[in-house]
């Protein structure tokens, strides 16, 4: 039997990659048709801002972003007939799926915080890096950096977010900022309960501050950032040594 020709075989090849090509291009755009309409079907019923919808590959739910003074994930059906709000845990891995994705979306580039407006402490090495914001009067704020301050072979950077008290909290922290020491006037006040002396003639970034808080959509203190980006909310002292640990180790 006669064998086909090379170029038929590449031929027939190309013909068959095209056609499944212009399936999978037609298929994307149904995708992102049907995202798009349950993201204006939402907003319009709800008065609410969506960063995205995306199709899950459990159920057939479309994940919805809802941007707000906290991001926040809902469900929708196809239609966005039905929504639904809560968690969605895989029961086989025990995997919490929604508090993946919220982790995910708080990622941001540690590289790109402005560290010359935090406080800054070295021990050891320095290898384990972490940013922080925190109010002066947050109780678990103080926790954390009880915990913290025993740490060896870490870089500690302190972003002061006054957000508590409406007078105090600025005030406080206006006066670490002002102190000869900063991170000496800091740990003074988190650790050992001792106020931080008044400096005449100084101005703190107490308004840098609250914009990059608000930039960063950080609502309660404190609020953890390790070198990989990864954020780690309250003062959860084993899951962030773990994570500081992890980014350590690099890509």
């Amino acid at each position: 039997m006669q064998k086909p020709k090379r170029s038929a075989i590449f031929q027939a090849f190309a013909a068959a990659l095209a056609a499944l090509t212009l399936c999978l291009t037609a298929g994307n755009g149904q995708a992102l048709a049907q995202e798009a309409q349950i993201k204006r079907t939402i907003e319009g019923r709800y008065g609410v801002k969506v960063e995205g919808v995306t199709r899950t590959p459990y159920a057939g739910l479309y994940e919805v972003v809802v941007a707000g003074d906290e991001r926040s994930i809902i469900y929708a059906d196809e239609k966005a007939s039905f929504l639904f709000s809560g968690q969605v845990v895989d029961i086989r891995t025990r995997r919490n799926r929604t508090q993946e994705r919220l982790d995910k979306l708080a990622v941001i580039k540690f590289d790109e915080l402005p560290l010359d407006i935090a406080i800054r402490q070295v021990r050891g090495n320095g290898r384990r890096v972490v940013a922080m914001f925190s109010d002066p009067y947050c109780g678990f704020c103080k926790q954390l950096d009880q915990q913290l301050v025993k740490m060896d072979d870490v870089t500690i950077y302190t972003f002061l977010y006054p957000i508590l008290r409406k007078e105090e909290s600025p005030e406080i922290s206006a006066r670490i900022w002002c102190a000869p020491d900063r991170a000496k006037a800091y740990i003074d006040l988190m650790v050992h309960n001792r106020q931080p002396p008044k400096v005449a003639g100084c101005t703190a970034p107490v308004d840098k501050w609250l914009a990059l808080g608000e930039k960063l959509n950080v609502r309660a203190t404190p609020v953890s950032y390790v070198a990989s980006g990864a954020r780690i909310v309250g003062a959860r002292f084993d899951e962030l040594q773990r994570a500081m640990d992890e980014a350590s180790k690099g890509p």
